[in-house]
């Protein structure tokens, strides 16, 4: 008997405000930069990257060099994204 598993995806799981809320929230307490920035694309394509693209007035490719592994992306960058998610950086 052979255990079929699936790549886990976090994707899948931010399916509410209060979910993405929480796991954006735990990420900026616990996270580097690096982390930050692969949560936000995370959070991302959980609601549309298109839309997140549009809502932050970059072009598509630049959301998702922007938000790609091992990418630094500009301050203002990370600013225009997390408005358009609807998160707030707070201290």
């Amino acid at each position: 008997m052979s255990i079929k598993t699936t790549p886990f995806d976090i994707v899948e799981w931010l399916d509410s405000d209060e979910t993405i809320q929480e796991y954006f929230r735990q990420v900026m307490q616990d996270g580097d930069a690096s982390e930050i920035t692969a949560a936000l694309g995370h959070i991302a394509r959980a609601r549309g990257m298109a839309q997140v693209a549009k809502d932050a007035g970059l072009g598509g490719k630049s959301l998702y060099k922007a938000l790609s592994a091992n990418a630094q992306p500009r301050f203002d960058t990370i600013l225009k994204v997390t408005r358009a998610l609807g998160l707030e950086l707070t201290v």
